[in-house]
């Protein structure tokens, strides 16, 4: 297959990320809503991931250059500083996103070990030795700092319709320290894998790679790893090119007019972002083809029947799917919950807004009565998206 052509300069209309593509191969509706500009929502895992991954970068770009080489104990820190900044750097930005629970400033703990278990790798990877983080010299850090090519780099097809966010290009080394070869390392800092690596993740960094030898066809031997920071332990991802997938993909996800077909799936739908937009689960759900929200937390859509602002206190009408548009009916079930924090802010919200149909009720934990929602939960306009608003004013 040709990718190449006489387009190469011309600017795509769409482009293929890891990210995107793993959206559209769960449910194309998904990655279409994801691409409609609605309000997005922030996670303390994106945060910790982005706080670290910041980190990494600072520290391989780090300018030691007049810093005696034997100097110790410089390390711990020294990344402890970078992680602070980047961490209140990320606060700012996920109270400043439209939908966000409360911050857990505990968890800088948990990112603060996962930086520690990213720079253990690049440590071992640059075969200095067994070395604690306290002990490592300017020096040696000048060592690791030589085997980074890239941190935090751009890939793009000569097309335009692929790119990529490479976490790390780093040598490969031989035992007596000479490069053999070059490393796609992607930074990993949620679970490790139980067993091999997930399968869209072996696809990504199969991704990674096969974009650089596009980019680089004369480049040495390429490897292609998952860091995972909580290990720290790597994990290697082979098997072939993924580009013609990659490419053929790219011809489903343009964005049209119309919604992208849905694909409702258990665990796709239940961790889907954009559920408030997307009426496809909600008529799964009602007619069996997704198994009924019976669980410790559930998704509803209701209509509000009363609120007290100042307990939190509602009494709701659950609704069931009428059509696949985003038609409701009433199902005559009444339940009482109380919101507190975010939830109870946003349900206020609502209620003072020109909004009066019915809302989405996101995480409702349903193992107590009345129901309860707090900051793991979401009350949204329930908004039906029908046509494409990307290029609306």
């Amino acid at each position: 297959m040709s990718h190449q052509g006489g387009d190469e300069m011309a600017v795509p209309a769409h482009q293929l990320s890891p990210s995107s593509w793993n959206n559209y191969e769960s449910c194309p509706r998904k990655y279409w809503l994801s691409r409609q500009r609605l309000p997005r929502k922030a996670g303390m895992a994106a945060t910790i991931g982005t706080a670290v991954h910041d980190s990494v970068e600072d520290m391989c770009n780090l300018d030691i250059s007049s810093r005696d080489a034997d100097e110790v104990g410089w390390l711990p820190p020294t990344a402890k500083a970078i992680l602070d900044l980047h961490w209140q750097k990320e606060k700012e930005i996920f109270m400043g996103t439209p939908r966000h629970p409360a911050f857990k400033d505990g968890e800088i703990i948990r990112a603060h070990d996962l930086l520690i278990g990213s720079l253990n790798l690049l440590i071992s990877n640059a075969k200095i030795g067994k070395v604690r983080m306290s002990e490592v010299s300017i020096g040696q850090w000048r060592m690791v700092q030589d085997t980074v090519l890239a941190a935090e780099g751009t890939l793009r097809s000569p097309c335009g319709r692929l790119m990529g966010r490479l976490d790390l290009l780093v040598k490969e080394l031989d035992e007596d320290r000479n490069p053999v070869g070059w490393i796609v390392a992607d930074l990993k800092t949620g679970k490790m894998p139980t067993g091999g690596l997930y399968d869209t993740v072996s696809r990504q960094l199969r991704f990674y790679r096969d974009m650089l030898l596009e980019i680089n066809p004369n480049a040495p031997n390429v490897r292609a790893q998952g860091w995972y920071s909580a290990g720290p332990k790597v994990y290697e991802a082979e098997g072939p090119s993924v580009l013609d997938d990659a490419f053929r993909a790219w011809e489903g996800m343009a964005i049209t007019k119309e919604p992208l077909d849905a694909n409702p799936d258990e665990d796709a739908c239940r961790f889907c972002e954009w559920k408030a937009w997307c009426p496809s689960w909600f008529y799964s759900r009602t007619n069996g083809g997704l198994p009924p929200s019976e669980g410790l937390f559930r998704d509803e859509v209701a209509i509000v029947l009363q609120f007290d602002s100042a307990s939190g206190a509602c009494m709701v009408e659950l609704l069931t799917s009428k059509d696949e548009e985003g038609g409701i009916i009433p199902s005559g079930r009444t339940v009482g919950i109380v919101c507190k924090g975010q939830s109870l802010d946003q349900m206020r919200s609502i209620m003072e807004s020109d909004h009066r149909g019915a809302v989405f009720l996101g995480s409702i934990r349903s193992n107590s009565r009345p129901w309860a929602m707090g900051d793991w939960s979401e009350v949204l306009p329930w908004s039906p998206l029908l046509e494409s608003v990307r290029n609306r004013k």
